[in-house]
């Protein structure tokens, strides 16, 4: 109790009126517009992301700002809006309106009500990233509301389908419609954020990310009925490949960016933890000492190898039919100097199986985004002057988002937010009853604009 007491001064703290100077967003208008959002219904699939497109473009024509739509294939839509500016490099602040599906079984209100209950406002994507995206918008409209001349134009881009990995929203706008971002040189994204660890906000800017490798492995035999079991069937040869996967520890890494985000906060960490966060390279040669990191938090071990996850598996169509074919599919996370051709190669050395066959489904490139930039020094001067005790610490993260587009052409791209969330919101996200904490979130309102403006015009 006594830590939530604490939370809860830390958000008032952030209130946009505690920055020294009247905010210009509106949090209030910030949070009737989300709570609006999630009633669209964005869940990918089949995604529909043109019912968020005609949302935003009613703002837009509102507010007469300038934008354009594009659609990848039929409904699915995407947006840009363009401040105009200076010649400098333009900002973009990106975000995505497509959502995962969700089992209102398990939810304690339908998950596209934008219902608040409790202090919390709930629905599929309040924090992944229709929350962000109405944090964002309000900061936008703030910028254009003022009428301060901009050193470079700010862009505001909602896509369609980064929960599948992009390809029609970013992916395709930055193959087919580059000219919509030829001038843009920082983007802000999801994938960073803020946690109060013990009485501390700890804001992590997500810098780089591991590479996703989704791969299909296939075995194949002979067909045949369920009562007369073979020697070898597809099934049982898939098992076999399946188990010398799960059951490998890849060898564990440290990269600097991991390291420096450990000791970062390691006085923050359980005493029996502590140690290894002070000297993070301590973990790679005590297997006990990962495996109290694993069991502490998953997320943190997962920054320290290679790691492949088994999420899909088929068959027989029938309980008394063996196959003919049984497939299985990994979700591969590797560690950004991992080469993707070596691991697929290593994987078949690993299985041993030429009947066994691996397929690649998806699978991204590698890139890092300096922290020796005016924008990322912008977020520690502002988030450390607003909260004294605030800590930035650049981060590498375990899943993607479509930042990695943009890293590919050479564009400095961060996952950066300002709400400070709590593990019971973190795991609503992809999970039962996400929800924001409303206080949380009308601070993290006021605090991103201040971010905006410190890095567009220099301290208020």
């Amino acid at each position: 109790m006594l830590r939530k007491l604490a939370c809860f001064a830390l958000l008032a703290a952030l209130a946009p009126h505690s920055f020294g100077a009247p905010a210009a967003p509106d949090a209030d208008a910030a949070l009737a517009r989300l709570a609006d959002y999630l009633r669209i219904d964005t869940i990918n699939p089949p995604g529909n992301e043109s019912l968020a497109v005609a949302f935003l473009a009613a703002i837009f024509e509102t507010e007469g700002i300038a934008y354009e739509t594009f659609e990848a294939a039929p409904g699915r839509g995407s947006i840009v809006a363009r401040l105009p500016g200076g010649d400098q490099l333009a900002l973009l602040l990106l975000n995505h309106s497509d959502v995962v599906p969700a089992d209102a079984n398990a939810w304690v209100v339908p998950p596209l009500s934008g219902a608040e209950r409790d202090g919390y406002l709930y629905g599929r994507g309040a924090i992944d990233t229709k929350g962000l995206a109405m944090i964002q918008l309000e900061a936008f409209l703030a910028l254009h509301r003022s009428g301060r001349a901009l050193d470079r134009p700010v862009l505001f881009a909602t896509t369609a389908d980064e929960e599948a990995g992009g390809y029609f929203g970013a992916g395709w706008m930055v193959r087919q419609r580059p000219e919509l971002i030829a001038d843009v040189g920082f983007v802000l994204n999801e994938g960073g954020g803020g946690r109060v660890q013990g009485s501390t906000p700890v804001f992590s800017v997500e810098v780089t990310q591991k590479i996703p490798l989704w791969l299909r492995v296939t075995a194949r035999g002979t067909p045949g009925h369920g009562s007369s079991p073979r020697v070898r069937s597809a099934p049982d040869d898939l098992i076999r490949a399946l188990a010398r996967v799960t059951e490998q520890r890849f060898a564990p890494r440290l990269l600097p960016v991991v390291a420096e985000g450990m000791k970062a906060v390691a006085d923050l960490k359980a005493p029996h933890l502590r140690p290894f966060y002070e000297a993070p390279d301590r973990l790679l040669d005590d297997p006990e000492g990962r495996l109290a990191l694993r069991l502490d938090s998953p997320g943190a071990h997962a920054l320290l190898r290679d790691t492949c996850s088994l999420t899909r598996l088929g068959g027989s169509l029938k309980i008394n039919v063996i196959p003919s074919q049984a497939w299985a599919e990994l979700d591969c996370r590797l560690l950004p100097d991992t080469d993707p051709d070596v691991f697929m190669a290593e994987l078949e050395t690993l299985i041993d199986d030429p009947a066994i066959q691996i397929t690649k489904l998806m699978g991204f490139t590698a890139a890092v985004s300096s922290t020796e930039t005016a924008l990322y020094g912008a977020m520690e001067d502002t988030l450390t002057e607003a909260l004294a005790e605030a800590r930035v610490v650049p981060a590498m993260a375990t899943g993607f988002t479509d930042s990695h587009f943009f890293r590919d052409l050479d564009i400095t791209a961060y996952g950066f937010g300002t709400v400070l969330l709590g593990a019971d919101e973190l795991s609503g996200v992809h999970g039962h009853n996400e929800r924001v904490n409303i206080e949380a979130f009308k601070a993290g309102v006021g605090l991103y604009y201040q971010v905006l403006e410190q890095f567009l015009f220099g301290a208020p």
